[in-house]
């Protein structure tokens, strides 16, 4: 899921480090606060971050290294890059300069190796024998810092890449969350989709890679984590002495490469995904959460009030799940620093899928409300995020890629000190933050059927797919009839129904006052039909004669379009 970059020789060493010292000057790092006590950080005068985590229970070490990489860094024309870097990393290097001498040396090192390719994370990661340290090392530093991008194994990692796709299309969920993501970010979809599109992946050559590398693999954008049976005197000489010459960007990333702010919601919308291989629907909603740069506390917040619906006893599980009305039922929001998404994944009971979706929604909209929990159920919700977190440090090995994630999407101070802010969180807090991302907010929904369910569980008629409101545009005379025309109609009117709160502007285009008039009144008749409020419609007439019309207003001529 994750991938970065590289430079200079040792001739150089004097040079690169008089650079690095300067940079540091002006990038120098906030020491956390609350370390555990065997936590060691320091950081390189070249930027990189050096986190030693001792465990003495067994004789092995991780070497871990995390780059603030991923797909938020995306745009459309890079989308799945990240995820290609990932799995060239550990290819030819300079040190090791073909496929089969890198594997060599995998094998006499005794080495477990990994990578992962995230939203906001990319991690490269390796498990050896402690007496093996300096080698695992400067293994990771030649992977690092010199890769070749060999043409021949890009290829072949194509085929690999391939097969983690069909893995992903062979489940029907893939393609819900896509679709879902779609419609939640816009046209920033590229920057949560970290799989990537696989013919970006495809077409992709070393000149591209070595972009990549040049844009985020520096020592100033990435954290080496060394965790197990170490002592962190030894592993900062050590990080010193091999990655100390490694020279950090002469650039502010961040201010180069800008990460643009996701674009909120306007209105809600509601879309259906087919797939032949889906045995049971699922229901879908999401929408745009807190994140850790500018909404810290609620982060906290969302995750006890997940927690929360999470249990048995609470009051959606009684309603869906013990009710019979979903077999299952689950609330996630996904802590980052560029806008979380927060998710309700659903599985209706086919035969009661109206049922399900309508009271669904009636729990949504009494979430706010202070009774809806209890004191209990908020502690319980604390104490197994604790639990969890707990549970998490038991094998450091697997430990050291959590620290690496909130390393990345918030800092290390948010990490050692979770538990403390969750356990602050109070019922108003729970309140506040379903007022603000939640209740009433513009959100996405969407369905996974089969062809076949659709049909049989009269899907058409109970959850209607609404685009949004910018997209239509009907043509008509006065009193014709057409059914695609109605169709689109019925449209818009559960579009008002989905967002009740907004007020639709019909744009009516005419060469007479009287024409405007006469589509007005047969458009505002038909979306009352349909089920719309008539406080929830005005009307902007664009009348003009035809002689003094564009031939682009003599196009909207007899039209209808639609803003809010």
């Amino acid at each position: 899921m994750f991938n970065k970059m590289q430079k200079l020789k040792l001739t150089m060493a004097a040079l690169v480090l008089s650079s690095a010292m300067l940079y540091a000057q002006t990038t120098t790092m906030t020491k956390p606060q609350n370390l555990p006590s065997n936590f060691h950080l320091t950081q390189l005068p070249n930027g990189l971050e050096v986190l030693t985590i001792e465990d003495k229970n067994v004789p092995i070490a991780t070497i871990e290294l995390v780059f603030k990489n991923g797909a938020f860094v995306q745009t459309p024309d890079l989308e799945g890059l990240a995820h290609l870097y990932e799995h060239m990393f550990f290819k030819a290097n300079k040190d090791y300069p073909s496929q089969e001498a890198f594997l060599d040396r995998v094998n006499e090192l005794g080495i477990s190796f990994n990578g992962t390719t995230s939203n906001e994370r990319v991690n490269y990661f390796v498990t050896l024998n402690k007496n093996k340290l300096d080698d695992g090392l400067k293994f990771m530093n030649s992977a690092a810092r010199y890769p070749k991008f060999l043409e021949e194994e890009m290829k072949k990692e194509n085929v690999v890449v391939a097969g983690e796709f069909e893995r992903n299309e062979s489940n029907p969920f893939f393609f819900l969350i896509q679709d879902m993501d779609r419609k939640l970010w816009g046209n920033e979809f590229a920057r949560k989709n970290s799989i990537g599109r696989y013919e970006v992946i495809l077409s992709a050559t070393p000149e591209i890679m070595q972009r990549i590398k040049d844009r985020y693999y520096y020592p100033n954008n990435c954290m080496l984590v060394v965790a197990g049976d170490v002592s962190h005197l030894d592993i900062e000489k050590k990080a010193a002495a091999i990655f100390g010459d490694w020279e950090p960007a002469k650039f502010k990333i961040w201010e180069k490469y800008p990460i643009p702010e996701f674009n909120g919601l306007t209105q809600t919308t509601s879309f259906v995904t087919e797939s032949e291989i889906t045995q049971v629907p699922a229901v879908m909603y999401a929408w745009q959460g807190p994140d850790t740069r500018k909404d810290p506390k609620n982060t906290y917040v969302a995750d006890v009030f997940s927690g929360i619906l999470a249990q048995k006893n609470s009051k959606l599980q009684k309603a869906m799940v013990e009710s019979g009305l979903a077999y299952q039922l689950q609330v996630a929001y996904q802590t980052e620093k560029y806008t979380g998404p927060i998710n309700v994944i659903m599985i209706p009971n086919p035969e009661n899928m109206k049922k399900a979706m309508d009271e669904m929604n009636k729990q949504i909209s009494m979430w706010d409300s202070p009774d809806y929990f209890t004191d209990e159920q908020i502690n319980t919700a604390k104490e197994m995020l604790e639990i969890s977190d707990v549970y998490g440090k038991e094998k450091t090995s697997d430990y050291v890629h959590t620290v690496t994630y909130w390393w990345a999407s918030a800092s290390i101070d948010y990490y050692t000190g979770y538990t403390e802010n969750v356990k602050k969180v109070t019922r108003e807090d729970i309140v506040n933050y379903v007022k603000k991302y939640i209740k009433n907010r513009p959100h996405v929904e969407g369905v996974l059927i089969s062809p076949t369910q659709r049909t049989l569980v009269g899907l058409d008629n109970l959850f209607r797919t609404a685009n949004a409101i910018e997209t239509y545009s009907i043509g008509f005379k006065t009193n014709d009839v057409d059914a695609a025309k109605d169709s689109a109609l019925a449209q818009i009117a559960f579009w008002t129904k989905l967002n009740p709160s907004k007020k639709l502007k019909a744009h009516i285009y005419a060469a007479k006052d009287k024409d405007a008039d006469e589509m007005f009144a047969n458009l505002k008749k038909k979306l009352m039909t349909n089920g719309m409020l008539e406080s929830q419609l005005e009307v902007e007439k664009h009348v003009k004669k035809e002689k003094d019309q564009t031939p682009a207003e003599k196009k909207k001529q007899n039209t209808a379009t639609f803003s809010f």
